[in-house]
């Protein structure tokens, strides 16, 4: 019973998987319309003055949508020789007994591949690019002209949030794909890298003088559940990248000693 259960989890990650490859550019294609049409009705909906909004109005979102696709974009070059690239010559991750072995004997390995639980990572960190695109236009207007310091901070340290965070995770889901060796440390990094942009934001926006105390109250909130969601993946992730006999035949080259 349990065997069937396993095989039945196996052929529904590899059909998702397989989907996921095969669907890249009705993907992309899909990722402009929708955060096009959600971003223009953002522009539409903020409080901007005159018949058209301005190039500085817009060009937060055009960030926002382009950002990511771009990303993908540039991924798909650089991490087209996927596995083949070389093997870092410095092992971070220590953890456990493993046999170093060649790539061939890898490719040949059962395990080898982005199936199985791999393939709930890989979804994870491609949501990560809407659900941050929907947090930014839900809680940034459009804004032009001369507004207060507060704003103007707030307004340019979410958007480098959001686009930046967005393609780093875009990169870290093709290189997990295209199983580049260099995988497992890369999301580590943007793990990093996220965290330390939400301390960042938190620093720079609250130090902004005349800052609303109710903003102040929404933007902490927000954060905060950014961290939080941060440190989740980590300590739901970490484990499995470090111990995972998949992950090790896949991006290390190594088996179970």
């Amino acid at each position: 019973m349990m065997v069937k259960y396993r095989q039945r989890l196996h052929a529904r990650s590899n059909a998702l998987l397989l989907s996921l490859e095969g669907g890249l550019p009705r993907l992309m294609i899909g990722w402009l319309l929708v955060a096009a049409l959600a971003s223009a009705l953002r522009v539409a909906t903020s409080p901007l003055h005159g018949a058209l909004p301005p190039a500085s109005a817009l060009l937060p979102y055009v960030l926002l949508v382009l950002a990511p696709f771009g990303a993908m974009v540039l991924s798909l070059g650089w991490f087209a020789q996927g596995d083949r690239l070389a093997q870092p010559e410095t092992r971070l991750a220590r953890i456990g007994r493993w046999t170093q072995v060649g790539r061939d004997a890898a490719l040949r390995h059962p395990l080898y591949g982005t199936s199985g639980i791999m393939v709930s990572l890989l979804v994870g960190m491609l949501l990560n690019v809407p659900v941050r695109a929907a947090e930014y236009l839900a809680s940034m207007p459009a804004i032009a002209g001369p507004v207060p310091q507060w704003l103007d901070t707030l307004h340019a340290v979410m958007t480098l949030d959001v686009v930046l965070l967005s393609s780093l995770y875009v990169v870290a889901f093709v290189a997990a794909l295209r199983r580049v060796p260099l995988f497992p440390r890369l999301l580590a990094a943007i793990w990093m890298i996220d965290l330390s942009m939400q301390l960042t934001i938190a620093k720079l926006v609250t130090g902004t003088e005349g800052l609303p105390p109710a903003v102040a109250t929404s933007l902490h909130s927000l954060l905060d559940g950014n961290v939080k969601k941060v440190l989740i993946s980590v300590a739901l992730w970490l484990p499995y990248l470090l111990l995972s006999s998949r992950v090790n035949v896949t991006y290390r080259h190594r088996i179970p000693a």
